[in-house]
């Protein structure tokens, strides 16, 4: 038996449980789990929200991002070994679809998440298929590896488009907006402004190479691009607060012909000016997950190259204190919050 966090009831809270260490098959790894990530996804199956309620059938395992040890292989599974540390793709796709076989398996329409759709890593155990496993270089401490799922998500969504000598807004400074300005700032964007309500959070992306910080509480955007003497409106945004106000924003701010990557999940209900998307000639593109297993590549070699994003983990708490960490996740206060076994 193990124990892990389990959304056992449909209804708001999540349970420590005990429960048998999952079984693995012959292309499967079992891990043990070392530490974890909490992501916003987490947060919305804890508070059993509208989402949450459509798309988790308790109970289950959630959790999605770690880092841990193989501690068992099965019997088909080749190039790993007992004591290797890895995390892995948390999207187990179905091999057999046209993107899949064309080697595009971020686009498998049949994709399960773990932690979702099937059990996750807040537990001490975690059952693999090996063809989902990312090794970790020896140069990457375990704790960013264990957040190497949103950053993913934020490498992904900032190299969709050219960025050098490009000027970026990024709406929602939450930790992968955060992460998503540290590599624009990486790859030679010029000016790079980030948007958000959250002081704390704003504070925070100053350590990870914005140029301009704006709450939109009490700013205008328009100063900002005043002050860092923008003769355009911006040519590449990122948007991941998901929020209809903030992305009409950006959509306002954007200079004609320019580009905007979508991963914050808004509204089915949000309406957006197309007289400027049309008139605009803007380029929108939906961001889901990670190229697997590019992406992947891509911020490995990144990190190994100098690009720091340890500031933006800002809490570490035992497994065991699980309600304390997802209190501080719900209060915004926060950066990336990592839980240990």
């Amino acid at each position: 038996m193990m124990q892990a966090l389990v959304k056992k009831y449909a209804k708001p809270g999540i349970w420590m449980e005990s429960v048998p260490i999952p079984k693995i098959g012959v292309n499967d790894v079992l891990i043990k789990v070392s530490k974890a990530g909490i992501c916003g996804t987490d947060l919305h199956i804890v508070n059993w929200d509208d989402w949450a309620q459509r798309n988790i059938k308790p109970p289950r395992i959630i959790g999605h991002e770690f880092v841990g040890e193989i501690v068992e292989l099965g019997a088909e599974v080749e190039g790993y070994a007992v004591g290797d540390r890895v995390t892995a793709e948390g999207h187990i796709t179905c091999g057999l679809c046209r993107n899949c076989l064309a080697g595009k398996k971020h686009l498998c329409a049949s994709s399960i998440g773990i932690g979702g759709g099937c059990d996750g890593a807040f537990a001490e155990y975690l059952a693999m298929p090996v063809t989902n496993l990312w090794r970790v270089h020896d140069d990457i401490p375990s704790e960013i590896a264990a957040i190497l799922d949103p950053f993913g998500n934020a490498v992904h969504t900032a190299l969709s488009f050219d960025l050098v000598a490009e000027d970026v807004l990024i709406t929602g400074a939450g930790p992968i907006g955060i992460m998503a300005a540290a590599v624009s700032r990486f790859v030679g964007a010029r000016h790079i402004v980030i948007t958000d309500v959250c002081d704390y959070r704003l504070k925070l992306s100053e350590k990870m190479g914005v140029s301009r910080t704006v709450n939109v509480a009490h700013e205008k955007l328009e100063q900002a691009v005043s002050d860092l003497r923008m003769s355009n409106g911006f040519d590449i945004g990122l948007e991941f607060s998901g929020n209809p106000v903030a992305f009409n924003s950006m959509i306002n701010s954007m200079y004609h012909g320019g580009k905007i990557a979508i991963l914050g999940f808004l509204p089915p209900t949000t309406e957006i000016s197309w007289d400027q998307v049309i008139f605009k000639g803007l380029h929108l593109k939906g961001i889901y997950g990670r190229e697997v297993f590019e992406t992947w590549y891509k911020m490995t070699q990144m990190l190994r190259s100098g690009l720091d994003i340890s500031p933006v983990i800002t809490h570490r708490f035992p497994m065991q204190e699980y309600k304390d960490a997802f209190d501080v996740v719900r209060s915004g206060l926060c950066g990336k919050v990592i839980l240990e076994w």
